[in-house]
């Protein structure tokens, strides 16, 4: 499927798929929905929530899966929000078709994020093996696995889940009861799961399989979201 790499809205490039008409990010600003759906309702709602902060100098290590790790934009601003916070990150993603080398040599994400000092780390989460562990910095270590969301079957093993699927318009068995299902089990205790997805149906699936699911409101360009929980 063709692939062309384009500007969104806040001047952060995104991947659009011509075929499909989608995008891997909303093209009302890339880096902007990252920060408000992945940060901001996720990493730092489950820091705050769970308290998982930097403690007599220690790390308190957080495991987040993925799902569409994609131009790798949700990993990198995880990165850089994880040197802040002061917590470690075990960073899982899934991708299923990864992006093309001349791809990511047109993304800029590091400029538009003000982190050209970062640059460097920015292309090694694309150049590191798959299916191996990295530690990408002191307190960042990326996992990639090239896999389809449906061979899924961690138990027990994430606190946090971002959801970056392509919409449910174009690939609706991504947001299934099923898929669902895999994501509540991947989950530990308490765990959250993220989305910029807010359509009813999307969220009757979350609960059907056990999650509490909250609506949010939505990055620039859409109204809400959601945010599920694992309340066992």
């Amino acid at each position: 499927m063709e692939r062309k790499v384009v500007i969104t809205a806040d001047g952060s490039s995104t991947i659009h798929l011509p075929e499909w008409d989608e995008q891997y990010h909303s093209k009302h600003g890339a880096i902007q929905e990252a920060y408000h759906v992945f940060i901001k309702h996720g990493l730092n709602h489950f820091c705050s929530e769970r308290h998982s902060k930097l403690v007599s100098g220690l790390l308190q290590n957080i495991s987040i899966l993925e799902i569409g790790f994609g131009t790798g934009l949700n990993a990198f601003i995880t990165l850089l929000e994880a040197e802040k916070l002061g917590v470690g990150i075990n960073y899982v993603g899934i991708e299923g078709y990864p992006v093309l080398s001349d791809e990511i040599s047109q993304l800029n994400y590091p400029a538009q994020l003000k982190a050209g000092a970062k640059e460097l780390l920015f292309k090694m989460m694309h150049e590191v093996s798959w299916e191996e562990k990295h530690a990408v910095s002191n307190n960042f270590s990326l996992t990639k696995q090239n896999r389809f969301f449906s061979e899924i079957i961690d138990k027990n093993l994430y606190n946090l889940i971002y959801f970056d699927a392509f919409g449910a318009r174009v690939q609706p068995e991504l947001w299934t009861e099923t898929i669902f299902e895999k994501m509540y089990d991947a989950l530990k205790e308490n765990g959250v799961l993220v989305t910029y997805a807010a359509k009813g149906s999307v969220r009757r699936a979350m609960q059907a399989v056990g999650f509490k699911v909250e609506k949010l409101p939505g990055p620039p360009g859409k109204r809400e979201m959601l945010r599920a929980s694992k309340k066992v």
